[in-house]
């Protein structure tokens, strides 16, 4: 259940690189507002567990941590937006990931959303960058740990679970993902410094960037999101 009633907000996109918490951000304004949490990690595991055309092909591109090809990441995005839930608006953690990806992303609301908001009074996207420093990142991402029953991510460090090795919800023994491991993390990092930083130079040229302190404690974090929100939209401050 979300802790309030949905709201017709626009989209939400979350930057930042791996690590800088967009996935915990994107569930608290997922709660707050009552409009559904796209997650591209998520849905590209998706498609390569359930052994889909798409995700045969994006698996080994994941193994490795590389970037996944635009057009397979595109057409997953295309078929979840135009799901119902997210008429009223819909959050984005990990996409888009290169300027090809914003251009595209721009281009689909612009033919399928931007007018039926327009005529509802609901609100255009806002782009939020959550900035983390890269030691830090790398001390996070290093210490986590994935349940790979119902999805739970703890950290070592920061989030450690009860029981050591154990998820908390129905006691699984826990998992480092292909994709946390450090080798891979620093060939995420530097690919996000080369591929993935220029999205934000092209939201900022449109006026759609938003950066907040990513080094914060969660919940100021999520302060500063909410409160940038319902400046972009005032229709999300209501009730």
């Amino acid at each position: 259940m979300a802790d309030e009633a949905v709201r017709s907000i626009g989209p939400v996109i979350l930057l930042g690189s791996p690590g800088a918490g967009k996935g915990t951000q994107a569930k608290r304004i997922t709660r707050r507002y009552g409009i559904p949490q796209i997650s591209t990690g998520d849905l590209l595991r998706d498609h390569v567990r359930r052994g889909t055309g798409l995700g045969l092909q994006a698996k080994g591109a994941m193994a490795r941590g590389e970037l996944v090809p635009d057009s397979l990441v595109c057409d997953m995005v295309l078929y979840r937006l135009r799901q119902p839930d997210c008429d009223a608006g819909f959050v984005l953690d990990g996409f888009p990931r290169t300027p090809a990806q914003a251009g595209w992303l721009d281009a689909f609301l612009d033919s399928e959303f931007f007018d039926k908001w327009h005529r509802n009074g609901k609100c255009l996207p806002i782009v939020v960058r959550i900035d983390v420093d890269y030691n830090q990142l790398l001390f996070r991402l290093t210490g986590r740990r994935t349940c790979p029953t119902c999805g739970r991510i703890y950290n070592v460090h920061l989030q450690p679970p009860r029981v050591d090795t154990l998820c908390d919800d129905d006691a699984t023994a826990l998992v480092i993902r292909d994709d946390d491991r450090e080798d891979v993390i620093r060939e995420r990092l530097a690919a996000y410094e080369t591929q993935t930083r220029p999205v934000a130079a092209y939201y900022e040229g449109k006026g759609r960037l938003f950066s907040v302190n990513g080094e914060l404690p969660a919940d100021q974090v999520t302060e500063q999101i909410f409160r940038e929100i319902e400046n972009h939209c005032p229709a999300a401050a209501g009730s």
